[in-house]
């Protein structure tokens, strides 16, 4: 009988697993979409994430360690139920938010990671390893210096600047065009008609691409979410998070550069002795690390 390991990355929209032999050698890696996932009530959830490893282990083969990072696991306890939930199910498992997964791909043993991608959130634990996290409240109230937050305040920015009486400084020309609207009023409209992540992220390259025409607005609508992200760092170290190394992913964040520099300025502000480090490595890669780690101890 062949010994695996599973490792899973779970998020919004999509599920990405991955099979190994412990000796190393890859057997599967897939990805299928997050159909009605919630890693509450933990039973349900548990069972969603064994249906799909049963799915995909081969005849014959056995699962001797299982790990995952998860949308929705935001307290230590529901983590923790998990793994009991999973273990009742034949499963070892290490479970943790999603987000935790990035610190781990990036070869760190603890550090904070920052996504800003769709969202936003920060994610880092304390010197006893209880889970902590800043941020994620959602595209409608939050989520700054994600690709929704983004879109939310350069929106906002330029319809005040349009109620002032002053002229475009190209920010609005680039979010009419890009929402394809013929004027504010028909902006205002489309934006909040549908105020969705699906409606309002995939507009975020306009606000970048209005940055480098020359647009202020658009610079201070970045560099302020740059601020905001750098801000759920500098929480999470005054609660406790311990590590110098703080891990950014998502694909707003590691694909804008201007974004990308405004935040290490804002962390370097907040301190010095951080180190900030953008994922190249899948954040699965994350799940597997700890599948591993796991089995040593």
């Amino acid at each position: 009988m062949d010994d695996l390991i599973a490792a899973l990355d779970i998020g919004g929209t999509k599920t990405q697993l991955i099979l190994e032999q412990v000796g190393g050698g890859r057997v599967l890696d897939v990805t299928e979409p997050s159909l009605e996932w919630d890693a509450e009530p933990e039973p349900a959830a548990a069972k969603w994430i064994a249906e799909r490893v049963r799915r995909h282990t081969p005849n014959g083969a056995r699962i001797v360690s299982l790990a995952f990072g998860a949308q929705g696991i935001n307290r230590s306890e529901t983590g923790q139920n998990l793994e009991r939930e999973l273990a009742a199910l034949g499963y070892a498992t290490t479970a943790v938010n999603d987000a935790s997964l990035i610190v781990a791909a990036a070869g760190f043993s603890q550090g904070i990671g920052v996504i800003a991608g769709t969202g936003a959130i920060a994610v880092g634990a304390d010197a006893d390893g209880r889970f902590l996290s800043s941020g994620g409240w959602g595209w409608v109230i939050g989520d700054e210096g994600s690709a929704a937050g983004l879109v939310r305040e350069a929106t906002r920015a330029a319809l005040r600047a349009n109620d002032e009486g002053r002229p475009d400084d190209g920010l609005l020309g680039h979010l009419l065009a890009d929402f394809g609207v013929a004027d504010a009023e028909r902006l205002t409209r489309r934006v909040n008609d549908d105020p969705t992540v699906d409606n309002w992220a995939p507009h975020a390259p306009a606000v970048f691409a209005a940055a480098e025409a020359g647009s202020a607005l658009a610079d201070a609508v970045i560099t302020d979410g740059a601020r905001h992200l750098a801000e759920l760092v500098r929480q999470l170290r005054n609660r406790g998070a311990v590590g110098s190394d703080v891990v950014v992913a998502g694909s707003v964040i590691v694909n804008q550069p201007r974004l990308l520099d405004a935040f290490r300025r804002s962390v370097a502000e907040h301190d010095q002795s951080a180190s900030v480090h953008v994922l190249r490595e899948p954040p699965v890669t994350g799940a597997v690390m700890l599948a591993r780690s796991a089995l040593t101890k």
